[in-house]
Order: structure tokens, then C-alpha cells, then sequence
């Protein structure tokens, strides 16, 4: 999808450039500016694509600033990562991409820092975990544009029906899952461990064993002795006894599951704040709580970011912080959020919705932001990391499948990778 914004003049001067950017002097400051940007489809048809945030948003910052225009490109998510690899490859960077991860850029030196281009009041206002999550070598190259978090979901009338209560424990959910298959569930407990987003659901139970994907120093961890344990039990606990539904958890896909729950065939799984949109919109009576872990809830959660970044090429660093400074309104950050029952990036964002009665049902996913745990995006070799897990994990709970092995595997890998940057 293509959209081009003739009057985005407006958009830079609205976002606050001036003299409160913190590093005014350099770039292209006067004239007209055409900025391109490329961005992510988040919606799920033509009612709700993208496109139309961007419309809006670009046609305001025009009403502000007639010296700059906005060229704006969405693409699906499928696409849009590779769209922004090929044009940077041909040499023709634009000027803003939000895609899905920074590091790369920020290593071969093609992308502004954060202080280079926000206003102080935009920069000091990212959530901590985040500004902390868009770190390259201890700078801020990647800025957040909109985050989730995950809690585990559970079908209360199938919970009901059976006498059950909302799981706190990892017994808990084993437990629950037994009596559900008893009662006919399909899926008493869905464990999508495909190869679509299974990076996540495998932080999320590593999260859950006190475990993770790195360590305090940002060393890999991926086969500590907390990890192992963890996917040793899922083993033998969940999967060994029939307790994940009909799909092997190496063939599930985050998708089918998802589907699956919308339609009542699920007892459990993890999920995020999309899922309730989609679930209560076909009658499921939706339960949600923190991740159980081994011996109650667990403090933190997962947390995902998407990344929006400024490139160097065409020297204009201050028309885009001006952009910045603009889409990072209140105003603009909780309609993207609430559009798509995403979580805003900014601490006076969340407030707001925190206080609109609106958004009561995304208070618990706002909850575990502020002490969520992220992918460690910062790291240039996670990509390759994160396509190995998704590639192998399944394995560590397939039949005759060997946990310390194949996390073992994926282990050495991520950190020959690590070494060969």
C-alpha cells in the first residue's frame, strides 16, 4: 500500500523543532523538506488499515508546517521490514521507518540518536523499559512507537462450568488442563511454539521459570539451568500428557491458536491485548491474569515493542525531530493505541488512558508494562537468535525430544553470532 501526502509541510514544524531540540545546528533546517516514511500496517483489512492514522496525522502537522511534506508508504508487516532493507541496500534510506527492529542501522552508523533529533520533553517522556529497549551501545537509536504486553488468557465459562479458578501457579495451569481435557476441551491448554512468533511464548515461559533470554549484563542465558527446568517441565507436564490439543506445539502458530480461542475451543494460553478485542467481538467470556509461575504470579511480563527511527541519509535531522516531537502528542500516541488495543509508549500517555474509563479493559496489560521484560533488540545478532529459536524450540517438547539439547543448540549458535559482530 502507497500513499503520498503533498501537504506534510506542516508535519515537522508542529512536532516542536525550534530551539527545544537538543541538538539544533546540524542538518537541514530551512526550506522545503520532503520526508519520506515508511511504515507498518497494523490493521486488518481496508476498514482499518494504517493508512488512515497516517492520513490524519499527516494532514494536522501540515496545518502547522508549510515548509515541510510527508511521503508515506505502508506495507504489511510481511513486507515492510524488507521494503526498508531494499531501499537502504540501493542507497535510498528513508527518512523514517517504523518497522520492527533498529540495531542493525544503528551498528552501520545510518541512523540519528534520540538526542539528536527529540525535543528533551519528547525523549524524557519514553517509559524507561522502553527508552531502555531502543539502546544501541548504550545510546538511543530506536524509539517506541507503540507496545504490548502479554498475560495469560483463560475461557471463564469453560473455567466456570468446570469449578475452576483462575490459575496462579504452574501446577495450577496442570491441573486445570486435566480437568478441562476431561471436560472435552480441544486445546485445555494451546502451546504455539510454531515458527511464527514462538519467541515469544518461549520468553514468556522462561520469564515465568525466573529465567530469560539474557542475563543483568545483557550476556546470553538461553540454556541456563533455570531455562532447562523450564522447558522441562512444559515437557513433561504439559505436552507428555496430552494437555496441548490435537497440534504438535513445534506445528502451532501464535494465529491458529488464537483463532482457536475466538472460538471457544481453548481452555488457557497466552496472550495479548489484541486477542480480548477479537475474542469478546465473538462471545468469548475472556479471564486474564499475570503469567503463573512456579510458585505464584510472576511481578514482570513480557513485553514487545515496534520501532520507529530516523535516517541520516538526506541530512534532515531537524525536519525529522520535528515529526517526532509532533506524533508524540498525547493526542496522536493514544489514537494509534487505541485503534489497534496496543499499549502507548509515553509516560503521559499512559496516563491517560490509565484514568479514561474507556480503556478499563487494557488496565492490566498497562500494569505490566512499566516492569515488563523486551527482546534484547539492542543486540544486532537477536535477529539471528530470534530465527533460531523459532526455528528449533519446538523440538525441546516434541517425543524424545531432549530440552537441554536443543536449547543447548540454539545457545551456541546466538552466541557465535554474538562473538561475529
Amino acid at each position: 500500500m502507497q500513499r503520498r501526502y503533498l501537504g506534510l509541510t506542516a508535519v515537522a514544524a508542529a512536532l516542536g523543532m525550534t530551539a527545544t531540540l537538543s541538538g539544533c545546528g546540524a542538518g537541514t533546517g530551512s526550506g522545503d523538506v520532503t520526508l519520506t516514511l515508511v511504515a507498518a500496517d497494523y490493521g486488518t483489512g481496508a476498514a482499518n488499515s494504517s493508512e488512515k492514522y497516517w492520513d490524519d496525522l499527516a494532514r494536522n502537522f501540515e496545518a502547522a508546517h508549510k515548509n515541510i511534506k510527508v511521503d508515506v508508504h505502508v506495507y504489511s508487516w510481511k513486507d515492510v521490514d524488507r521494503k526498508v532493507a531494499e531501499m537502504v541496500e540501493s542507497g535510498k534510506a528513508p527518512d523514517i521507518a517504523q518497522i520492527g527492529a533498529y540495531a542493525d542501522y544503528a551498528k552501520a552508523g545510518k541512523l540519528y540518536s534520540a538526542d539528536e533529533m527529540l525535543a528533551i520533553r519528547t525523549q524524557a517522556n519514553f517509559l524507561p523499559r522502553l527508552a531502555d529497549a531502543g539502546q544501541y551501545n548504550q545510546t538511543q537509536y530506536g524509539l517506541p512507537f507503540v507496545a504490548s504486553t502479554r498475560l495469560l488468557f483463560y475461557n471463564k465459562t469453560s473455567f466456570s462450568r468446570a469449578g475452576l479458578d483462575a490459575p496462579k501457579t504452574w501446577d495450577d495451569i496442570r491441573n486445570d488442563a486435566a480437568v478441562l481435557k476431561q471436560r472435552g476441551v480441544t486445546y485445555p491448554f494451546a502451546l504455539p511454539l510454531g515458527q511464527e512468533e514462538s519467541q515469544a511464548e518461549t520468553m514468556m515461559w522462561l520469564l515465568s521459570g525466573g529465567g530469560g533470554y539474557t542475563d543483568d549484563m545483557g550476556s546470553y542465558t538461553i540454556d541456563s539451568p533455570e531455562n532447562i527446568k523450564t522447558f522441562d517441565w512444559l515437557k513433561t507436564n504439559l505436552v507428555d500428557k496430552g494437555l496441548v490439543g490435537p497440534v504438535e506445539p513445534g506445528k502451532l502458530d501464535r494465529a491458529k491458536a488464537f483463532d482457536a480461542f475466538t472460538r471457544g475451543d481453548v481452555g488457557m494460553l497466552n496472550g495479548h491485548p489484541t486477542l480480548m478485542q477479537e475474542a469478546e467481538k465473538r462471545g468469548v467470556k475472556v479471564g486474564m491474569v499475570p503469567l503463573p509461575g512456579v510458585d505464584g504470579p510472576t511481578e514482570g511480563s513480557m513485553g514487545v515493542a515496534d520501532w520507529i527511527m530516523g535516517f541520516k541519509q538526506n541530512n534532515h535531522r531537524e525536519a525529522i525531530g520535528t515529526f517526532f516531537d509532533y506524533m508524540f502528542e498525547d493526542k496522536n500516541v493514544v489514537a494509534f493505541a487505541d485503534e489497534y488495543d496496543l499499549l502507548p509508549v509515553t509516560d503521559s500517555a499512559s496516563e491517560v488512558m490509565e484514568t479514561d474509563a474507556k480503556h478499563k479493559p487494557l488496565r492490566q496489560f498497562l500494569d505490566a508494562l512499566p516492569n515488563s521484560e523486551f527482546y534484547p533488540v539492542g543486540k544486532t545478532s537477536w535477529a539471528k537468535a530470534s530465527e533460531l529459536i523459532k526455528e528449533k524450540i519446538g523440538q525441546a517438547v516434541e517425543p524424545g525430544g531432549n530440552p537441554a539439547g536443543v536449547l543447548g543448540e540454539i545457545a551456541r549458535a546466538a552466541n557465535a553470532a554474538e562473538d561475529a559482530e
